[in-house]
């Protein structure tokens, strides 16, 4: 029983046992003193019921009062417990969140990082459908460049009026090691020899600037394309390396480039290495190349281009004539005239054509290179 319900009970026992002494006063007749006595004994009784009624009830009020803060101090616990729960799972949310974004990031950029050079480049837009009053797309212009002790000038001549892009390919790119050029050809036509060339220039420029030795780049770039390539898929490639008083060639499977100095003789490598994707193992050839020789680095739709009766374009004294003009992009306007001649008649491949002269003192007129690159693609395959 609680305490206070126990302090009642005796409060009202003490109020019998004084109405019980009252009665027994009346009863025995002691008269007026009894009259007198009764009213005191019974204010006394009830005031100390009173009093106990009011202790009881105190006492219960801080029962109560204890058990409401008890149950209120309960549920601010558990309101905390449930806010720092809460809390705690927000910010382990929110940890596993960022931890989960970090992880994804440096995935990505590793892949990016890895797919640097191996990620093909999109293929070029299909071509456009022209209105008969519009004229076909042309070739890309011819470039006549000046760069630093250099002349050079490129050509692209396309074997279809409607070809633009195609598996021919060059690109220049003036590297810390010196000057260098390649000149390519992927095998095949159409799209998959456009994606080829495309893939092979980008590995070369994106290389180029970074690999001092040029045996290293042309595997390197061979390491690069090689995700791309087919079982019968392979790029005929010479790389071109421009050093004071000489030319390093690296030759992989390409027709050797021809230099113009006292007479015409083509730079054939000691020794054939296959091309591109047939596992190559690039060796490097060092030849002199004087102050005013040139150098004609060219595709197979020049040695290749044949006459009515099957006969092949023959290098002689006509192109060393051709290429000797004090304008070197009249020289190779010079060269396309005797193929075309000795053709009688449209081109049947592509032909990709870049000569280069250097010299001891820089040219009067710089000339750098544009900032998208001087690569060209033509418009067919070999």
């Amino acid at each position: 029983m609680p305490a206070a319900g126990k302090r009642a009970l005796l409060a009202t026992g003490v109020v019998v046992v004084g109405v019980g002494v009252v009665a027994g006063v009346v009863a025995s007749g002691f008269g007026r003193v009894a009259a007198a006595v009764v009213p005191a004994v019974a204010a006394a009784v009830v005031g100390c019921l009173a009093r106990h009624r009011a202790a009881a009830a105190k006492v219960a009020a801080t029962d109560v009062t204890g058990a409401a803060l008890s149950a209120t101090d309960a549920t601010s616990g558990a309101a905390a417990a449930a806010e720092a729960t809460s809390t705690d799972a927000t910010d382990a949310t929110g940890t596993a969140a960022a931890a989960a974004a970090k992880v994804a990031a440096t995935e990505a950029a590793a892949a990016a990082a890895t797919a640097e050079v191996n990620t093909p480049p999109s293929p070029p837009p299909a071509p456009t459908a022209h209105p008969t009053s519009t004229p076909p797309p042309v070739p890309p212009a011819p470039l006549d460049l000046h760069i630093g002790r250099h002349r050079i000038a490129t050509r692209y001549l396309s074997a279809s009026p409607d070809a633009v892009l195609g598996g021919d390919l060059f690109d220049i790119v003036d590297s810390p090691y010196g000057l260098r050029v390649i000149v390519g050809d992927a095998r095949g036509h159409g799209a998959v020899a456009v994606r080829l060339a495309a893939a092979t220039v980008a590995a070369f420029r994106a290389l180029a600037p970074g690999t001092p030795r040029l045996p290293d780049l042309a595997g390197r770039v061979d390491a690069a394309i090689g995700s791309r390539l087919g079982a019968e898929d392979f790029v005929t490639v010479v790389l071109a390396e421009f050093a004071p008083g000489e030319v390093r060639l690296v030759n992989c499977g390409h027709p050797a480039p021809l230099r113009l100095g006292a007479r015409l003789e083509a730079l054939e490598p000691a020794e054939p290495v296959p091309p591109l994707g047939l596992h190559p193992v690039p060796r490097q050839q060092r030849y002199r190349l004087a102050d005013g020789e040139r150098l004609l680095l060219y595709t197979d739709g020049l040695s290749e281009a044949r006459d009515a009766e099957g006969v092949m374009f023959p290098l002689d004294a006509r192109v060393k004539k051709a290429l000797g003009g004090p304008l070197l992009h009249d020289c190779l306007d010079a060269l396309h005239t005797l193929v075309a001649a000795h053709t009688a008649g449209p081109l049947t491949d592509d032909l990709a054509l870049l000569i280069c002269e250097p010299r001891t003192a820089p040219v009067d007129v710089p000339c750098p290179l544009p900032e998208t690159g001087c690569d060209q693609v033509s418009g067919g395959g070999s």
